[in-house]
């Protein structure tokens, strides 16, 4: 054996849902936090854990505080294929002198059955003041609580001479046997154990927190909790920042970028959204009731002081005077399906308005196609943001169709993630996060992308709800009617 001078190494162990999302959120913390992460073995896309090293607990509870899709970090004490080697592993830890973790050397990707962390980890938690628990997890098998204990007692060598304490202990103790990810298929055996330290958990509980079955204010688009979290993740939010959303709805991510100490405000060109007076969406509400609003939406969360406003306004003709910045862009467009895409406009050509009739005019809507949107988006993103900072926004697409060289893109924005969120067997939506690479030079043009997600939507098949609803309705009223008509016949 040699020895391998490392940092603290550590378990991240992540809820098995939005898999497709969990690197980019990962990174994206890295990247604010500006932690340097070292990986035991290369993440598996699939499998819920990743073992790495941080320079430091601070680093790992850093990333803790703000990742949804994360749900605890442990200080990793032992790792092995089977019990027993788990087991031989802490007990030659207890009399491993050094301060540094001992791997045998040819070890695969740097990690095998035989890796050995400091006795200083565990004689960290012997004190006779420290009381503990230890607590037994396991992916894709289930165990009583008599199992759990068996499993438990085992680990009586470890010698801690605190109390045992099972709530609120000063140490928590986590003991987790991975069984694989097909629960059709469940082999006997753990595919992988893992023994350590709990140092901190994720953000899982805010998605309840922010739940919209209890959210003062919906629409029929809101965004989930915990994607309107990713985003505001994605999009790095601070403490302080100045975050807009160009297409606000009912403000669902005002919301989580306002948790995370943003200042937030957004426009949209729906009156009746923004006033809270569209119909409701909940089953049985038949009116708007009138404390509903994005403010109270805001105050029900406890950011009331980070509300700025929302304004009506068209986002294909900017409001906003030059030189004017924000922090973060983050945004939901609509897609065309069950809300329409639109800005001002008239298809009437050499449209004159009269002086008298400017008073009281209401301005006419015309289709807004998506290229259009996004070329827009895109180009008010890279005036608006500094450099270094990020618009995050979702693009909806046939499944079959994507290409990510057709994607929105920008001569001054970098695509830095793309994660995918599938919604039915032909459709997803992906959540696209570019970053300011530099200022636009002259007049720099976006592509808005190729998609036409909203006219291939309609001639893929795809049915709405409404749409399958009116249909069978329709049917039935003529089956009824030639019912109807063949009695009158035989009468």
């Amino acid at each position: 054996m040699h020895l391998r001078k490392m940092w603290p190494r550590y378990l991240l162990w992540f809820a098995q849902e939005h898999v497709d999302f969990r690197h980019a959120e990962m990174q994206s913390l890295l990247s604010m936090f500006n932690i340097p992460i070292r990986y035991v073995e290369k993440p598996c896309e699939v499998k819920p854990y990743w073992v790495v090293e941080v320079p430091s607990e601070e680093c790992v509870r850093k990333l803790a505080s703000r990742s949804v899709l994360l749900k605890n970090c442990i200080e990793l004490w032992s790792r092995a294929k089977t019990e027993a080697q788990l087991h031989q592993n802490l007990k030659r830890a207890m009399q491993n002198s050094t301060h540094q973790w001992i791997t045998s050397e040819g070890s695969e990707n740097g990690v095998c059955d035989q890796d050995i962390c400091p006795s200083g980890l565990i004689d960290a938690c012997r004190p006779v003041d420290k009381s503990f628990k230890v607590e037994v997890e396991t992916f894709c098998k289930h165990f009583s609580m008599k199992e759990k204990v068996e499993k438990i007692e085992k680990f009586d060598y470890l010698s801690l001479d605190g109390p045992v304490k099972l709530k609120n202990p000063a140490t928590v103790l986590s003991y987790i046997e991975f069984y694989g990810l097909d629960p059709n298929n469940v082999p006997e055996q753990p595919e992988d154990l893992f023994f350590g330290r709990w140092v901190a958990d994720g953000q899982r509980d805010l998605i309840q927190q922010h739940s919209l079955k209890k959210r003062t204010f919906i629409g029929n688009t809101s965004m989930d909790p915990a994607l309107a979290l990713l985003a505001a993740n994605q999009a790095q939010v601070r403490d302080g920042d100045i975050v807009l959303d160009p297409f606000v709805g009912s403000g669902s991510l005002l919301v989580a970028a306002a948790h995370f100490g943003a200042y937030v405000y957004g426009t949209d060109i729906d009156y009746l959204m923004l006033h809270a007076r569209t119909r409701p969406t909940r089953v049985g509400q038949k009116v708007r009731k009138k404390e509903e609003s994005i403010r109270a939406n805001m105050q029900q969360y406890g950011v009331g002081a980070r509300f700025l406003d929302v304004l009506v306004s068209d986002s294909s003709r900017p409001l906003w005077r030059p030189g004017w910045h924000v922090d973060a862009v983050i945004t939901d467009p609509p897609y065309g399906i069950r809300e329409p895409t639109e800005r001002v406009g008239i298809e009437k050509e050499d449209y004159t308005l009269l002086a008298e009739h400017l008073a009281r005019h209401v301005p006419a809507k015309v289709e807004y196609a998506l290229p259009q949107l996004y070329r827009d988006l895109l180009g008010a993103a890279a005036r608006r943001l500094p450099p270094g900072r990020r618009l995050v926004a979702w693009y909806p697409l046939l499944r079959a169709e994507y290409n990510p060289d057709r994607l929105p893109s920008h001569p001054c924005l970098e695509l830095v993630a793309n994660s995918e969120q599938v919604l039915s067997r032909l459709t997803a939506r992906r959540l696209l996060t570019y970053e300011k690479i530099r200022e636009p030079d002259g007049d720099v043009a976006a592509d808005g992308g190729v998609h036409n997600f909203r006219e291939k939507y309609f001639n893929s098949g795809e049915e709405t709800r409404r749409a399958r609803k009116e249909r069978r309705a329709a049917e039935l009223a003529a089956y009824l009617t030639q019912t109807h008509n063949q009695t009158a016949d035989v009468t």
